[in-house]
């Protein structure tokens, strides 16, 4: 599983601090361990269900989430790295595990991806924490898990959560917005 997993993931090369990037796969393996889902469902599955025949995948979404939060952090350090300091690890670890939840979330049944009963009890958001504290995640990057979605609009989002969030909906709403 471990080797399904950094192949979907080559960004996990990017998370600097080992022993955060080893606590990021691992939430990965285990997620994907529990799922009934296969790592290739990753590559074929819409990556949301509230947008009917979402023409992107779940991949193809959360590898364009992790690529516009490592650019807005870096970009943000640049122009603003004096008076407002970000943890770029952080950034990338949370990116790459915001959806990681959505795995447990979701069930194909008859090659079509829908909610599972689990899913429709706990968001990804709550599941994705869970099994990201069992592997060690830091608080700080299961804090992005959290908040990148619309249950992070009741807390007070750190700097990272927010670019993680922002980066999220930049490439959900252009979806939903062609939907209606």
């Amino acid at each position: 599983m471990r080797d399904a997993i950094e192949r979907l993931w080559p960004e996990l090369q990017w998370i600097e601090n080992p022993q955060l990037r080893e606590s990021v796969t691992e939430t990965w393996v285990r997620s994907m361990e529990r799922s009934p889902l296969d790592p290739q469902d990753l590559e074929e599955i819409p990556f949301t269900l509230l947008i009917p025949n979402c023409p992107a995948t779940f991949m193809e979404h959360k590898r364009c989430v992790v690529h516009i939060a490592r650019r807005s952090a870096e970009a943000m350090q640049e122009f603003l790295g004096h008076a407002l300091p970000i943890d770029v690890d952080t950034v990338i670890a949370g990116a790459i595990l915001a959806d990681v939840g959505k795995v447990l979330e979701y069930e194909k049944v008859d090659g079509e991806a829908r909610q599972s009963a689990r899913g429709r009890a706990l968001r990804h958001p709550f599941t994705g924490v869970a099994v990201a504290l069992e592997c060690g995640v830091p608080d700080e990057v299961c804090h992005i898990i959290a908040a990148h979605a619309a249950e992070g609009d009741l807390v007070k989002r750190t700097t990272e959560a927010t670019i993680v969030h922002h980066a999220d909906f930049m490439s959900y709403l252009p979806f939903k917005n062609l939907a209606v």
